[in-house]
């Protein structure tokens, strides 16, 4: 249990309503005991004879039902007590409700805060954390895992606090009651808990075992999903059928242990309660015939009531121990993203980039990705509105290279400056907002045409969405949908082709305006006609900016303003396409190659 109080360092829950919750509890837990200690003058009232009848044996308010009988008469004595027991259980139901009113909005608003937290810091996370983390995993973190720590801890945060609050004070009135009784308990209370507590000890391992393996689930359906061209061409289903029943049987095994474990809980506190009530039945009515202590009957009856009542809130806190141990499983998977670092860090101190002026230098820029070297010893000037293009094999280090100027990685050595300023010393945000990215995979979401092109200007005008597209030759076949501009394009933008996609994501970087431009191979996937109209598109693009293009089709770069080679990491040539031809080293092979003349 001491791990579930990790749980508050990532919830915020509001003292006033938590005291007034308490206050509420409070109060229900006492007009509950107040209706038991009613039962033992109400029964001594009953069975004893009027002339044996003792002021101590009507309980704390004694005197007063003595002088109600002397009065009036044990019937009208009892008539009072009935009233007041009545009035208890209202007012006990009263604050219950109360309660209950106070603590499921609270609860509900401290699940979505937890919720919006991680996915919160799924957004902060760096993209070599994504590298590493199958997509599926993490969807049955925010998902899965979620929904566990909702059904296993947040609903019982209340039985957490309400139900010790009603086994403290039913002890304490049943220590009231007798003392001796009370003793006899806590040689057999802490063997029950002992047993309970080896029950649900492996659950957390259980619930952790069985959300990797719906995480490795999961990930497999999105490949699936995503693949399912190629595995039906391939006949592949078959395969894919049996990875996926595998893992279903592996989590049907899991669930059904883990399941059966937690179940058998609130069961056993059951019989292991009526087995300690035996016990008590038989020391309580040994000293009520034997005159010890000054028990009567109505003191017992009422000490076996008080016993009883534990017995439900001592099951509910078995359960929800158990759910509490089943659900830290799920914490610990949602605390993995929660403390995952953020390798790409913003300075407390850091500066807003307000314009792009000179030029983006490298110098000495190296890169590991943990022991791998990646980028070693890189320098190079792009002068404001030159063109500058990498070349070089697959895994040459080309991306990486574009990716650490809008800080999605940080170097490992050396530095990169606008400026003459150090691009760490900027904030990330008015950093990348002087620069748009166009990959070779159109990044598309599902929703309208229009709110793609504006995903980075959500206060771009209508007017201004259509002159982006209409640069990036995409407002022609635009206005041809069914729709225009409210078209929806589906899941990853599916409805469209490769080149109506590709020019939907120019729009994009047309609409942010911004001075420096990336292009990382953004038309190596197309077609012979699509790649003309997206390369016309980028040309328009490239129109007074600064451009770092990748591209392996070399026939896009011949312009460059400089031709930078790279091979494993590190600058073999540079120049331009002429001095480059004439060098007749690697970048001539590559050209070559593609035949280019």
């Amino acid at each position: 249990m001491k791990n579930f109080f990790r749980i508050f360092r990532y919830i915020h829950i509001p003292k006033g309503k938590l005291a007034l919750y308490l206050f509420y509890t409070v109060l229900s837990t006492l007009f509950s005991l107040l209706s038991i200690n009613a039962l033992a003058p109400f029964l001594n009232i009953i069975f004893k004879p009027e002339a044996g009848i003792k002021t101590e044996d009507l309980g704390k308010f004694g005197s007063i039902f003595q002088l109600i009988i002397k009065e009036h008469n044990r019937l009208y004595a009892v008539a009072i007590i009935c009233l007041v027991m009545t009035a208890t259980i209202l007012l006990k139901n009263l604050f219950v409700y109360l309660s209950i009113y106070v603590s499921t909005p609270l609860r509900s608003k401290i699940l979505a805060d937890f919720r919006l937290r991680l996915y919160t810091k799924i957004l902060q996370l760096p993209v070599s954390f994504f590298t590493e983390q199958k997509k599926g995993d993490l969807m049955s973190r925010i998902i899965g895992d979620i929904a566990e720590v909702q059904n296993s801890i947040f609903s019982a945060l209340e039985n957490v606090i309400k139900d010790p609050l009603t086994i403290i004070g039913l002890l304490f009135s049943m220590i009231w009651i007798s003392p001796t009784l009370s003793l006899s308990l806590l040689i057999f209370l802490p063997i029950t808990a002992l047993i309970i507590g080896r029950i649900s000890k492996r659950l957390k391992k259980q619930s952790t075992h069985y959300s990797a393996a719906s995480g490795e689930n999961l990930s497999h359906v999105e490949e699936t999903l995503g693949s399912i061209k190629v595995i039906k061409a391939f006949n592949a289903e078959q395969r894919m059928l049996k990875k996926f029943s595998t893992g279903n049987d592996k989590m049907f095994l899991m669930l059904n242990k883990m399941t059966l474990r937690r179940d058998l809980a609130s069961p056993l506190t059951e019989i292991l309660g009526v087995a300690v009530l035996c016990c008590i039945l038989y020391i309580g009515g040994r000293l009520v015939l034997t005159g010890d202590n000054n028990l009567t009957g109505g003191d017992l009856i009422a000490f076996i009531l008080a016993f009883a009542l534990i017995i439900n809130p001592a099951k509910n806190l078995s359960t929800t121990i158990s759910n509490i141990q089943k659900g830290m499983g799920a914490i610990e998977r949602i605390e993995e993203v929660l403390n995952a670092p953020l390798l790409v860090e913003e300075k407390p101190d850091a500066i807003v980039l307000k314009g792009f002026n000179k030029n983006i230098e490298f110098k000495n820029v190296s890169f590991n990705y943990d022991d791998k070297v990646i980028l070693q010893n890189i320098s190079f000037v792009i002068a404001k509105g030159k063109t500058v293009a990498l070349v070089g094999s697959s895994g040459a280090g080309k991306s990486t290279l574009a990716d650490l100027i809008p800080r999605f990685h940080d170097v490992t050595s050396g530095e990169i400056l606008i400026d003459g300023i150090n691009i760490k010393d900027f904030t990330i945000q008015s950093l990348r907002k002087q620069m748009s990215i166009v990959t070779q995979e159109a990044i598309l979401f599902n929703d309208t045409i229009s709110n793609n092109i504006a995903l980075g200007n959500v206060a771009a005008t209508n007017e201004e969405v259509v002159a982006a597209a209409t640069i990036a030759n995409a407002h022609s076949f635009i206005i041809n949908k069914e729709n225009r501009y409210d078209t929806n394009i589906g899941d990853r933008g599916m409805k469209l082709s490769g080149g109506e996609r590709q020019r939907v994501t120019i729009a994009r970087a047309v609409l942010q305006n911004p001075p420096i431009l990336i292009l990382d191979e953004a038309t190596s996937s197309l077609d012979t006609e699509s790649e003309r109209l997206v390369q016309d598109a980028i040309v328009n693009l490239m129109q007074d900016r600064t451009s770092l293009v990748i591209a392996h089709r070399l026939s896009t770069i011949r312009n460059a303003d400089e031709i930078i080679v790279l091979q494993k990491g590190q600058i073999i040539e540079r120049g331009t396409h002429e001095i480059l031809i004439a060098q007749d080293g690697f970048y001539t092979k590559l050209v070559r190659m593609q035949e280019i003349k």
